[in-house]
């Protein structure tokens, strides 16, 4: 890396890639690095997004049968669609480490694109947090002990530095992990929905009861099982050819993700007669053993461990790629661009963690709502990005573009947006006012590391593998003018 002066190094807003004649460039510092390739990409997706249908229990409870089917069948198309869309056509632009950090830098500048970043972490870092939360929701029905008090705090503990561990031996391992374990917590719902056919009644999927709907639990479960397809975009540069990999992934990751949740979901609210209030976290597991027995219910059980295992390494590679990227960019100190022998962020990784371990007391509702709240203002800035690079940068090479046009994905983007509001209007006081708060430390702290820089007691630095996408735009216009 070559260190900046001020000046140089606080301009990576205007910074991208030169990202022409779709060529899959590799820096000098990433040749020995094992890419990721589709298989693994997808399941990584898959564990960003989704992990399968465990916490998807709310939204039964919260609207009944009839709303959480229509809401895992349409709000794909409404949120996810889009947000993947959007994510291929960006992630193949700029395909490099910090993703959604890079493209709203360089269309709204360093500024903006600092809150992105801090926004983003830290609400991944949160999402993070529930995981743990989960697993030991699932195992505690068979495992008293660990419904709280000193065993599951230390249970929290043990698990978070034993995945962290796999985050630091590499992104391939994780990558191929995830491959297993998605396979591996698929199969109990299949064989489930199989053992429930005999029973299953059609008409329990119809009911409905508009007037006793919890909109603010079923708007956040929906949003929380059905967002981060960006995600994946923070760690594009350590992805094999990105341009034509990053699309396809996905793709079958969305596929993956729909019939994930419906599935299951039509299979428990068929075959057993509704009772509501017993549908909350951990609920799957009971119903495995109404329909198949002690030992689908353990399999299921495990299965859900196992799920929210692969869920943290992903999102946690996410996190620690994403540090890693804005401190190529300049936007953090140098040392958050440490790679560990492995090739993978290794201060990243750690500061991650530790904000998982800081966060892992909050409730199940409590931090779903708090990230998705986040969430929600970085996505407004990805949204405004994506336009505004759509104007500034029409002739830049995009591997992969949206078909529709920059009207016809302004319109695309209205329902999505809309969606937004309504979250964060349902959003509780405690969290709103948690929530800004954290926004506004983000608004301290990027002067304050302007400052910091300026003095000299950290060093910050762009790393001079990172073409200027400034040039690849003008050299584009310019064939553009004479084609």
């Amino acid at each position: 890396m070559k260190l900046r002066s001020l000046a140089k190094s606080r301009h990576m807003g205007d910074i991208g890639g030169d990202y022409r004649h779709g060529v899959d460039e590799e820096s000098p510092r990433s040749k020995n690095i094992h890419k990721v390739s589709i298989t693994p990409l997808v399941f990584l997706i898959f564990y960003e997004v989704s992990g399968g249908p465990f916490g998807i229990e709310d939204s039964v409870q919260a609207a009944g049968p009839l709303l959480a089917i229509l809401g895992f069948l349409i709000f794909p198309f409404i949120w996810s669609v889009p947000e993947a869309l959007i994510t291929a056509e960006l992630g193949t632009m700029f395909p490099e480490n910090g993703g959604y950090v890079v493209w709203v830098s360089t269309a709204l500048g360093p500024f903006w694109g600092f809150q992105q970043g801090w926004m983003k972490w830290l609400s991944g870092v949160i999402d993070n947090a529930l995981y743990p939360v989960l697993f030991l929701d699932y195992l505690k029905s068979g495992v008293p002990a660990l419904g709280g008090g000193f065993t599951r705090a230390l249970a929290v503990l043990v698990v978070t530095v034993g995945l962290t561990y796999m985050n630091y031996r590499g992104l391939t391992i994780v990558g191929w992990a995830a491959v297993f374990l998605g396979i591996f917590s698929i199969l109990p719902f299949i064989i489930m929905g199989f053992i429930a056919v005999p029973q299953l009644e059609f008409s329990r999927w119809l009911v409905s009861d508009v007037g006793s709907v919890d909109w603010g639990l079923y708007l956040n479960t929906l949003f929380w099982n059905l967002n981060y397809w960006d995600s994946i975009s923070t760690l594009a540069g350590e992805v094999h050819n990105p341009k034509r990999t990053l699309p396809k992934a996905l793709f079958y990751a969305f596929i993956l993700v729909v019939f994930g949740y419906l599935y299951p979901l039509l299979t428990g609210t068929g075959a057993i007669p509704l009772k509501r209030e017993l549908w909350t976290d951990g609920y799957f597991s009971d119903i495995a053993k109404i329909l198949g027995g002690v030992w689908l219910r353990w399999w299921l059980q495990v299965a859900a461990a196992l799920s929210n295992m692969g869920m943290f390494v992903a999102e946690m590679s996410s996190d620690s790629y994403q540090l890693l990227g804005m401190a190529e960019r300049g936007m953090l100190p140098e040392f958050f661009g440490k790679r560990s022998r492995y090739g993978t962020p290794l201060v990243g990784i750690l500061f991650s963690a530790s904000g998982v371990v800081l966060l892992s007391w909050m409730s199940f509702q409590e931090i779903v709502a708090a990230e998705n709240f986040l969430y929600c203002f970085g996505m407004i800035l990805e949204f405004i990005a994506f336009v505004r690079l759509r104007v500034k940068y029409p002739y830049a090479n995009r591997p992969y573009m949206i078909p529709l046009g920059t009207f016809g994905s302004i319109i695309m983007l209205i329902p999505p947006t809309i969606l937004i509001c309504v979250v964060l209007a349902f959003a509780s006081f405690k969290v709103m006012v948690v929530s800004l708060v954290a926004i506004l430390i983000g608004f301290i702290l990027h002067p304050s590391l302007n400052y910091i820089e300026k003095q000299q007691w950290l060093i910050f630095s762009l790393s001079s593998d990172l073409p200027d996408f400034r040039v690849a735009e003008q050299e584009e216009d310019i064939v553009s003018l004479t084609s």
